[in-house]
């Protein structure tokens, strides 16, 4: 077995042999106040001095090597920071798209799309089913003119988007990429993210359309186009944080996150893709609490769960495929409406255990969403909240400053061994999919969820300014309100581009569609002709309703 000393050795090749563009640090020399060095790596003083080196090779490893504990690039932050994507969305195309050129000047380095729930769900805003929700928790999406409105002014070729969007995923990555080529962009040139993640839908969310079987096929159609036609393009955030969201705890998160996503590579490889193919463009989305160190621990446990179930279970042979990169949002569930000024505090910590757990992109919440949607200045604060951590904590400073720690290494086993008796468990009911549909998840989170809960209320668990330190208050913030004729101007809209359009190309993609539904071909270059022929989002929906019917959980 290869010593630490010449583990190390290897690994200052490595980053060597790198491109000098893409591994130019950010600075000469980094330092604390005080004047002290930082290493780019701390190791312990005498490397051969350790009696067991293994559990370095096989526990820690360095940065960017497997099985990436220590971050998935080698010099991680020092080269460049995480991706600052604040999500965002509301009311109009109109009026989201000055939201998201207001923060690219404030200094956000990247987009993420919240949608409406008509639109998570595939309606348009002219649906019935839709009245009363247009606009008001995302941006109303529903035909290529609204998304062309979004991104107005915005190059699709020089910004990297995420959209949280699930069930009808394929079709609004289909308009994203007309608006791009309309932009004279090219497709193989754009960089971003879907969600695409129904298996959590049906365990924690709920915004799902179709059953399970068609769902997954969507997601590899998915998988398959984008491998082939969108190479940087992330095709899936595999997404733990509605998982914690709903309830569960640091482990449950990991372990269910996990277990979809080898749902997600078995669907694939059932359907023929090459797991080399398509596992480099897979993502993850993790939530991210007050606990710091538990925190840390889970992104560094989950980093290297992947990497030994992607090289052990299945065999792929790129270190890239071996690679969990993800997205972090700080955890909306511990906002409070209560002395809201405290959810600052809170953000923090919750940002800066994602820094240095080695988070991709982050999301920093605004004080006041517990009660109404962000203002433009308490979407400026979360902004500069991470530019904070980035700029002035030296968090950033050194690659993988945690590692080592008694505490968070023994965290980091702990967490990993719980996840891994979770996903023995579900690998024993079938998989993920199987365990979903006898509830098994959804009740552990539930069970979590209310121990949680009952912990509050005993105060065993304080909550400041919830069970705790209460003060009387009247809360004086900024408020941004939806005007409620937004949706009447949707209809509006939607009304003027149906009577301007082809209604014999639109008659006969729609029955392109339904057939192809029926068979087994790729759908993704039919949402893509669909939608630039002006079909709408709910119109391409309902064709696939009409074929394979919606999902009804059970007991509904």
């Amino acid at each position: 077995m290869m010593t630490l000393q010449d583990r190390f050795n290897q690994w200052k090749e490595t980053l060597l042999k790198k491109s000098l563009d893409r591994f130019k640090e950010r600075k000469e020399r980094f330092e604390t106040s005080s004047g002290i060095e930082l290493p780019r790596l701390a190791l312990p003083p005498e490397l051969n001095s350790l009696a067991d080196d293994s559990y370095y090779a096989e526990k820690l490893g360095f940065p960017g090597e497997y099985p990436f504990a220590r971050g998935v690039q080698p010099t991680m932050y020092r080269t460049r920071f995480w991706t600052m994507r604040q999500y965002a969305g509301f009311s109009t195309a109109e009026e989201s798209n000055k939201r998201y050129r207001y923060l690219l000047e404030q200094g956000q380095t990247g987009l993420s799309v919240a949608f409406d729930l008509p639109t998570q769900i595939g309606y348009d805003a002219d649906d019935p089913i839709a009245q009363g929700e247009v606009g008001k928790v995302g941006v109303s999406i529903s035909s290529i003119k609204d998304m062309e409105q979004l991104f107005d002014q915005i190059p699709l070729d020089k910004v990297s988007t995420s959209m949280t969007i699930n069930a009808p995923a394929g079709v609004l990555l289909a308009m994203y990429i007309a608006v791009a080529k309309r932009q004279g962009a090219d497709m193989r040139q754009l960089r971003g993210t879907i969600q695409n993640d129904i298996l959590k839908e049906y365990v924690a969310r709920g915004t799902y359309i179709f059953p399970p079987a068609p769902s997954m096929r969507l997601i590899t159609d998915i998988f398959q186009f984008c491998a082939a036609d969108v190479p940087y393009w992330n095709t899936i955030s595999i997404s733990g944080y509605h998982i914690r969201e709903a309830g569960s705890t640091a482990v449950q998160e990991v372990a269910f996150t996990l277990a979809n996503g080898i749902a997600y590579v078995e669907a694939a490889l059932a359907a023929g893709l090459d797991v080399d193919d398509f596992a480099g463009q897979l993502s993850f989305f993790f939530n991210a609490h007050n606990n710091v160190l538990e925190e840390v621990a889970k992104f560094r446990a989950a980093r290297r769960m992947w990497a030994r179930i992607m090289r052990e279970r299945f065999n792929a042979q790129k270190p890239a495929s071996w690679q969990l990169r993800f997205h972090t949002q700080t955890a909306g569930s511990t906002l409070t409406a209560q002395q809201p000024e405290n959810n600052v505090a809170r953000v923090t910590l919750q940002a800066l255990s994602a820094v240095l757990g080695g988070t991709q992109s982050l999301h920093t919440n605004s004080m006041d969403e517990a009660l109404w949607l962000p203002t433009e200045k308490s979407v400026r604060v979360a902004l500069r909240t991470q530019q904070i951590i980035a700029y002035e904590s030296g968090a950033a400073d050194s690659v993988d400053p945690l590692a080592g720690s008694y505490l968070v290494e023994y965290l980091t086993d702990e967490i990993e061994k719980g996840a891994l008796s979770y996903i023995a468990q579900i690998d024993e009911m079938g998989g993920a999919l199987q365990s979903i549909e006898k509830g098994f998840m959804q009740n552990e989170i539930q069970n979590a969820a209310y121990a949680a809960q009952q912990a509050v209320e005993r105060k065993e668990q304080i909550i400041v300014g919830v069970n705790q330190f209460q003060i009387d208050e009247d809360v004086e913030l900024e408020r941004l309100r939806v005007d409620a004729s937004i949706e009447q101007g949707q209809r509006e809209k939607l009304k003027t581009l149906r009577a301007g359009r082809d209604s014999a190309t639109v008659n006969s993609l729609l029955e392109k569609l339904t057939a192809a539904a029926k068979g087994a071909q790729n759908l993704m270059p039919l949402f893509i002709e669909c939608v630039e022929s002006d079909i709408t989002l709910g119109e391409i929906c309902n064709a696939l309703r009409g074929v394979w019917g919606e999902y009804v959980a059970e007991g509904f």
